[in-house]
């Protein structure tokens, strides 16, 4: 569990990143960046904090699964071993960011580096290093009253509520290449995947969290995609399926494939399926998942919000199938109309 609540900002550097390829300039400032502003200083808190209330946590990694080699992490373990070093080694970083902001997509931005301490990391107390990229400016409007009258101007800045990209460096585990959270809610194309693979070169943290959901996203995909495409199945059939998946992670502290896979799908053909689509997901995804882990439910409640239990029929009606899939029948009447008969004991 990550805590702000005692964090402060010790000192932050902000530079400007341009465009390469599009001929924007690099703006390197010359020092750090006073805050004598109390309510600023609240206000930098949110923005840069406000996402990583319940994050997903990442490592460094670089070619050869080597993150020693990789710069991020050569930079930010810089700054730890000797913070007095902080704003020439954010220079590096705003350079680093530059050289790599080729692509025609990638907007131009300011680069907050921001060195924090009194973060609490399950009961921890540790400092760390914020990335933060800020790419979209808002106009707003400001009014001016002098006696009775009103005067009204414009400006642009920054929406504090919407953090473009970010990413926060925590002082432990150095040896496995830092714990790190993550951030990236613009340019979701493949082509401008730069802030995550190309800069900072992380990847997924193999925990409690990143088990359970990647093998529910590997339930999902298997269900909704190559599930229909083997087996004569209804809609309603599949959505049985997702429910079954997600239940039974709800119900279990642990997970086993092998009773996952009997518990949910049953026969041994459809098992025999699962088990190629899964094989053949990891390896085009990359990804190495256990066949036995302790289950999150912090990932079995993300991931619940995206399998969908609702049956679309025509745009006459929806019906949400939530529980026994026994309940309702599919059929066809004498005149060819498609039907689903429902049961129940209550209505409400």
């Amino acid at each position: 569990m990550i805590e702000f609540t005692n964090c402060n900002i010790d000192r932050i550097s902000i530079h400007g990143i341009g465009n390469k390829t599009n001929g924007e300039d690099l703006t390197i400032s010359n020092s750090i960046v006073e805050i004598s502003d109390i309510r600023a200083r609240e206000l930098l808190y949110k923005f840069f904090l406000s996402s990583f209330s319940d994050p997903e946590y990442y490592s460094f990694t670089f070619s050869n699964e080597d993150f020693t080699l990789n710069p991020v992490y050569i930079f930010s373990k810089v700054i730890f071993d000797n913070v007095n070093l902080f704003h020439d080694t954010t220079k590096d970083l705003a350079k680093l960011l530059y050289e790599l902001s080729v692509h025609p997509q990638i907007k131009a931005g300011d680069l907050f580096v921001a060195y924090f301490t009194g973060i609490s990391l399950d009961n921890i107390i540790v400092d760390g290093i914020g990335l933060f990229k800020s790419e979209n400016k808002q106009s707003f409007l400001k009014l001016q009253s002098e006696g009775y009258s009103y005067s009204i101007n414009h400006d642009e800045g920054i929406n504090i509520e919407k953090l473009d990209k970010g990413c926060l460096i925590l002082n432990t585990q150095n040896d496995k290449g830092y714990k790190i959270c993550l951030v990236d809610k613009s340019n979701k194309s493949a082509e401008t995947q730069y802030w995550k693979d190309d800069f900072l070169k992380v990847k997924p943290i193999a925990n409690e969290f990143f088990q359970t959901n990647q093998f529910l996203s590997v339930a999902k995909n298997f269900v909704t995609k190559q599930f229909s495409k083997e087996f004569e199945v209804s809609r309603a059939e599949q959505i049985d399926l997702l429910n079954k998946s997600v239940e039974y992670f709800k119900l279990h502290e642990t997970f086993d494939k092998n009773e996952f896979e009997t518990d949910v799908f049953k026969n041994q053909e459809v098992i025999d399926s699962f088990r190629n689509f899964d094989s053949q997901f990891r390896q085009d995804n990359d990804i190495e998942l256990s066949d036995q882990f302790d289950i999150s439910q912090k990932a079995v409640k993300k991931q619940a919000r995206i399998f969908k239990s609702v049956l679309k029929l025509d745009k006459n009606f929806h019906i949400y199938i939530h529980g026994d899939r026994e309940l309702i029948q599919q059929g066809v009447d004498p005149d060819g109309r498609k039907y689903y008969k429902i049961y129940f004991k209550e209505e409400s």
